[in-house]
């Protein structure tokens, strides 16, 4: 086998990558999400936890204070994150329809500190992100109006309460476990889903265009090209990212360990690769073996992440500096494996070429 001959069928494909505008709008898109990744961190963990947005808006929100007076109304103003509007329920109701208001409040007329409890009636946007905003700061509003009301009626209280020494709080937690336990490992494992699917793309248009033929007439042959086609697909997995993990530093995401991350992204996507390859030269058509190779992945997937020590977990580890040396064994497990496959697949091209080309 001539690596030289490898090496062709590498830049023929890489030049057949760069003139494919699809895939190289996809690239771009990635790059271009990643350089604002900031924003997108925002947003996606809004989803994680509708909270965190809250955090981000310095808005003052116009809400509809109705009923009648009561401590909450105070809270409200003291809070700085509304201006209050006194006025009739039908009236407010109205202007939240029209979008004039964020929210309305409706206080019954229970006295702080009667036997009753104070059921507040909350009107808001349904759908409506700005609502997610106002909920979460009015909750923090009725949270201490609750105390209030706590503190007025404690005298009832006939036995100690249960003291429960709970651990402060850390802000920002759900935040950074979104980062680090979800978005890292997402990013950089999209670059080897890609690729993947790109080789099934590239061995079985050989097989439908009928280009098999003449390529292997040449003194290139059969093993030899689909080789280079596993390189052109593998080489710019660890490129995508080196890319994406350098702009989320540019956007301020520290991530420590960028070389061992690149290591086992690599080794992780060069198994991708070679089982699409397999799956490829076993079916020959594009959309049976996308489907069948998308099928088995989720299965291979479920079962790596179902281990402690899955290549998910290690980027996590990795990417917050706590991995220690244990996911070198890893890597050498994965190496070894990784070994079998070339050699396994290698054996598979002689047989598909033997029955499929002769």
């Amino acid at each position: 086998m001539s690596l030289r001959h490898i090496y062709v069928i590498t830049k023929k494909e890489l030049r057949s990558i760069n003139a494919e505008k699809t895939i190289i709008l996809a690239i771009l898109l990635q790059l271009f999400i990643a350089m604002f990744s900031s924003f997108l961190i925002v947003g996606l963990a809004a989803m994680y936890d509708p909270d965190t947005l809250s955090e981000y808006s310095r808005q003052q929100y116009p809400v509809g204070y109705t009923g009648s007076p009561s401590p909450l109304e105070e809270l409200l103003r003291e809070s700085g994150d509304f201006v209050v509007y006194r006025m009739d329920l039908a009236t407010a109701v109205t202007a939240l329809e029209e979008r004039k208001l964020s929210a309305v409040i409706w206080v019954p007329d229970t006295a702080t500190d009667a036997d009753d409890p104070v059921k507040i009636t909350l009107y808001t946007i349904k759908n409506d992100i700005q609502s997610s905003v106002v909920n979460s700061k009015l909750k923090d509003v009725f949270v201490t109006y609750e105390e209030t009301l706590r503190d007025i009626r404690g005298d009832r209280i006939s036995s100690d309460p249960i003291v429960v020494n709970l651990p402060p709080e850390v802000p920002g937690t759900n935040f950074y476990e979104f980062v680090y336990g979800l978005l890292i490992p997402l990013l950089i494992f999209m670059p080897a889903i890609i690729s993947a699917a790109l080789i099934i793309d590239m061995i079985t248009e050989e097989f439908q265009h009928d280009t098999i033929e003449t390529l292997i007439s040449t003194p290139i042959t059969f093993a030899e090209m689909i080789w280079g086609k596993v390189a052109a697909c593998f080489v710019i997995v660890p490129i995508q990212a080196a890319v994406w993990i350098g702009l989320m530093m540019v956007n301020g995401i520290h991530v420590a360990g960028v070389v061992p991350i690149l290591l086992h992204v690599s080794v992780a996507s060069l198994l991708m690769i070679l089982l699409s390859a397999f799956v490829a030269l076993h079916y020959r058509e594009r959309t049976s073996a996308q489907f069948i190779f998308s099928t088995a992945l989720v299965v291979v997937l479920i079962g790596i992440l179902s281990l402690p020590a899955n290549p998910a977990n290690l980027i996590v580890l990795l990417s917050v500096g706590a991995a220690g040396s244990g996911h070198w064994i890893v890597l050498v497990v994965m190496a070894g494996v990784l070994a079998v496959g070339m050699t396994a697949l290698n054996r598979y091209m002689h047989v598909v070429e033997r029955t499929a080309l002769q």
